[in-house]
């Protein structure tokens, strides 16, 4: 509130100079509507207007690989779905086709140049599909978890499952990574990304892998209630609770 001093000050000096000739109910009157706007004004009034700001981090998952219209994307459907819930947000699209959970690391911290209020953590099915050791994900995944965690930001991370052709003993190890790295961080966790639409041919395109708009619209439906949960957190943050 030190931005209010030199207002009130200034408002003291003319006042005691108007004191001499003017009422006191008149001085009231005179002060009473810079007051009302100060308190309509305040930084924290500001901030409370403005939309909570989602960062959708991933890989071609979140920038909508393949599809026609942007709009049909992960962030963009996300966003509907949420505004017509009752949320004032805004989700920021930051995916990268073929990203791994090491490039997610090496791209942080530009990303959150966005000044988000919440970030999703959508990687890791590039490594899979490159069989990139589960050691190197994890190590990646938990920098980027971390990194995020250092500003105070809650954040959602959504699991992906191997390709089963990997062999058990990989599935096994790789799987696991995203729920313990959510549970140590204290991070929301949505275990699967595709869910109800992994294996679905009519969800998907041509490649079996990236959905098409009615798959991203099912992924949107699945996860909903984990991000409502990221945005009740945010909101919490913003209002100092």
């Amino acid at each position: 509130m030190m931005w209010l001093k030199p207002v009130f000050e200034r408002a003291l000096i003319t006042m005691s100079i108007l004191r001499l000739s003017v009422p006191r109910q008149r001085l009231v009157r005179a002060f009473l509507p810079v007051g009302l706007l100060l308190s309509v004004t305040s930084p924290g009034s500001i901030l409370a207007a403005e939309p909570i700001r989602i960062l959708a981090f991933g890989d071609s998952l979140t920038a909508g690989y393949g599809l026609d219209d942007l709009a049909d994307a992960f962030p963009a459907q996300l966003e509907r779905a949420l505004k017509a819930r009752g949320h004032d947000v805004k989700v920021i699209q930051s995916g990268v086709s073929g990203e791994t959970t090491t490039g997610g690391l090496s791209r942080i911290d530009w990303a959150l140049g966005e000044k988000p209020d919440a970030v999703i953590v959508e990687l890791g099915g590039n490594d899979g599909l490159r069989a990139i050791n589960p050691v190197q994900t994890e190590k990646s995944l938990r920098g980027i978890v971390e990194r995020i965690g250092r500003d105070g930001i809650p954040t959602l991370v959504a699991g992906m499952l191997a390709p089963p052709n990997l062999g058990r003993d990989y599935g096994d190890r790789f799987n696991s990574v995203f729920g313990r790295i959510a549970k140590e961080s204290g991070a929301i966790f949505y275990p699967f990304f595709l869910d109800g639409v992994a294996g679905i041919a009519e969800l998907n395109q041509a490649d079996r892998i990236h959905p098409t708009a009615k798959g991203v619209a099912v992924v949107v439906e699945k996860i909903l209630p984990s991000v409502e949960q990221l945005v009740e957190r945010a909101k919490a943050r913003r209002d100092g609770a």
